[in-house]
This record gives C-alpha cells, structure tokens and sequence, in this order.
C-alpha cells in the first residue's frame, strides 16, 4: 500500500519535528512520533514526504489574476499582491494554484531565505520532499460553521469557502477580534441603526495542554459565539490534520526553481521489483495470447475442412474452389430463391421427420431449388422408398421416385420432394 510521510517542521524557537506515516486516505499508519530530522529519514527512504511549515511564515492569498498561465501568470502575482507584501519581491518565492470557478487563483507567498533554510535542513538529513505546504492549509473547510485551531498563541482560523489565516496574538479575546470572529466590545456601533453582524458558529479544536489556560477565557465569550464547540485534539493536531490532506487543495511551495528534480535511479532501484515483475506478467500475457491465436487458426483449418468435406457430400458436381464461399454463396441463393427461406425450411423439417421414421434410408446428396428438393438416396429396398414417399406424404408435400437401380446394399433413388402444386422439374 502506498505510503506518505506526513512532517511538520517546527515552528521558530521549536526544536522537534514531529511525523507520521499514512495511507491514501489520510488514514495514520503508525502512531506519531517526534524528535530530530534523523529519526524520520529513516522512513522517508520508502514513502513519499509531505511537509508541513509554519503558516505563521508563508502568505496565503486568492488575488484576481487576468488570464494567462506559466512564466505570464507568475510575473503578474507580485504586482496583484504588492499591497499585502512587506519584502522585495526578488526576496520572495511564489507558488500559485489551480484558479478556481470564482476566478480568483490561490497563492503562497515565502521568503526565498526561510524556504531555503527549510529545504537545507531536509536534504542535511538525506530527506526530498514531494511537497511543502502550510500547515494550515489542511484546516479542513466546514460549510456552516468557521473552524478555530488554537495551538499555543497562533489562532488559526478558517471559515466556510475562504482560505485559513493565522493570528499571532494574546490575550484569546485580542485574537478573535482582530481576525473577526467575535465583535469588538470598544468598536462603536454601526451608522444609521444598521444591525450588526449576525454572531458566527464556530468549532475549536485544541490540544488538552493548550485547552486548560484558556479554557475560562472561551468559557467567558461564549455570548459572542452564535454556537461554540470545542473538540480536543487527544493525539495532537498532526492526526487531524492528516485525515485532509487527500481533499485538501492546498498549494505547493515548490515550483519553479524549487521544484523537486528526480532521482531517476533511484526510483528504479525501489521499483525495479514491481518492474520485473510486472515484464513477466505481460511476457505470461503476450505467450497465452499466441497459444490462443495459434489454437483458433487450428481450429479454423478443421472447420474449413469440414466444410469441405459437407460441400463435397452434398454439390458433388460443383469443382472446390473455396468451399467456405461456395457454401455461403449457395446458401445465399436459397434464401433469396422463390417467395422465401420458409419453404426450405418446411421442407427440411418434413424431411427430417420422414427420415426419422424410417431409419433404413440414407441421403447420400440433396439440392434445393423452386421449392424442390431432389436427393439421392439409398434404401434396402422399393419398399422402403414407397415408405419414406407416404411419410413425407404425410407432412403435407409430395414425393417423387424419379429413378432408381439396384446396388449391392439394396436400392439407389432419385427422389424430389417438393411442395403440393408445384410442378415436377428434371
């Protein structure tokens, strides 16, 4: 099963980095861990790194972008952001995402300083990421409620269809007035009696460490909350955060110069394996393909034989040429001769049953045409012939001995079978 490493840089004045292993669907496949950088590598040598840094360090914005994609989109994001950036553009790197329905295109801004330091750290301790992304990134997106991620003095917070954000900031109350989510108690009242903003239902989520200091504080601003739910985070926000990473749209920090170049041999050493394995598979494919070609043209050579054989039985007089052809070219004649097939048919099944009864006779040939079968056949005796005549008689048709001569075995016949009324042909 394919794995990720799922890692989180730790954030300024932190020492530990913690990670965690998991499947496809965001699901932990061993328990999380923290310590030094050297401690992860371990497993990054057989899984695909994901990373995690700090939001309080990168930019996340939705500027309107004109039209364009590559190197034109990527000039114009500065000039879109310059209001929100405090550093020389040439300072900074910028990662752009998908453009969404709105319009609007989500972007990444960090410090070409601070991501190179990250990437430094990493490949010091043997470990190339896939993809960088900040961590709030993977808050996940909650349509009817705005979603609060305290962790320490950073507020994370997210609400329906806008990207998360982080304050830095305490006492709690500072942090959710200034990010909005509760009003401010000093803040005058709005002009002209407009009403104020509807008060926002919110979930938090917390670490019990951090839950306990602030836990009065919440508990005493719960009138500015239209709802607030609290969620402890028992295993760590690291878990949680990895259940979204699959749905997440987060974007990757590195592009252009920083995008990861691969390790060509490398990557076949860890799938050369499957690579084998998988050429046996289609080599076992390709054979049992041709055995199966070759058994059909086998058994198309036996049928063509067969068909030459029943060609030869039954047009004795026509030469074999390609009896497959002649046959159907025969058989096409029939159907399109007189008022149908159906009389053919009819006089076959009459036949049939009429031969059925009288088990002595053999048809060694027979030819159809005008609604008259002739036949030649072979009986013990007249008798045996007169019989078959009446049966066949019998089915509402007619049958005529046209000629006959004694052989070893009895008696060899011309007979025609034909429809009543229909006139006697040589």
């Amino acid at each position: 099963m394919p794995q990720t490493l799922l890692l989180r840089i730790p954030a300024p004045g932190q020492d530990e980095t913690e990670w965690l292993s998991i499947d496809e669907a965001g699901s932990a496949i061993t328990a999380k861990q923290r310590g030094p950088l050297s401690l992860a590598a371990v497993l990054a040598r057989t899984a695909k790194v994901v990373v995690l840094a700090p939001a309080t360090q990168i930019l996340l914005a939705e500027p309107e972008m004109p039209p364009g994609s590559g190197v034109k989109l990527a000039r114009a994001v500065p000039f879109a952001l310059e209001e929100q950036l405090t550093e020389d553009i040439d300072e900074l790197c910028f990662a752009i995402g998908h453009r969404r329905s709105s319009g609007r295109t989500p972007v990444a801004v960090v410090s070409r300083s601070v991501l190179q330091g990250w990437l430094a750290e990493l490949a010091a301790a043997g470990i190339e990421p896939a993809a960088i992304y900040a961590d709030i990134s993977l808050v996940p997106d909650n349509p009817g409620q705005t979603i609060l991620w305290l962790e320490k003095s950073r507020l994370a917070v997210r609400r329906p269809g806008t990207l998360p954000f982080a304050v830095e900031l305490t006492p709690v109350a500072e942090a959710l007035v200034v990010a909005g989510v509760i009003p401010d108690a000093l803040a005058e009242p709005p002009e002209g009696g407009a009403e104020p903003a509807p008060l926002e239902s919110a979930v938090l989520y917390v670490t019990r460490e951090d839950w306990v200091p602030v836990q009065a504080e919440f508990e005493g601003l719960a009138d500015k909350f239209a709802s607030l739910k609290v969620q402890i985070l028992t295993e760590g926000p690291l878990p949680w955060l990895a259940r979204h990473l699959p749905a997440a749209d987060a974007v990757n920090l590195l592009q252009g110069e920083f995008a990861r170049t691969t390790d060509y041999g490398a990557r076949w050493h860890r799938w050369r394996t499957a690579a084998l394995l998988a050429g046996g598979l289609l080599v076992a494919h390709v054979a049992a393909a041709a055995l199966k070609i070759h058994q059909a043209n086998h058994e198309s050579k036996a049928l063509d034989g067969q068909i030459a054989q029943i060609f030869s039985q039954t047009m004795p007089t026509e030469t074999l040429q390609n009896p497959r052809r002649q046959m159907e070219s025969r058989l096409d004649r029939i159907r399109h001769s007189g008022p149908g097939p159906q009389y053919f048919l009819r006089t076959l099944e009459a036949l049939s049953g009429a031969v059925s009864a009288a088990p002595k006779i053999t048809i060694d040939a027979l030819s159809y045409r005008e609604q008259s079968l002739d036949m030649k056949v072979s009986a013990p005796n007249l008798a045996a012939l007169s019989q078959l005549s009446q049966l066949v008689a019998k089915q509402g048709l007619e049958a005529e001995i046209q000629s006959s001569k004694p052989v070893d075995t009895g008696v060899e016949a011309q007979m025609q079978v034909r429809s009543q009324g229909v006139k006697a042909h040589r």
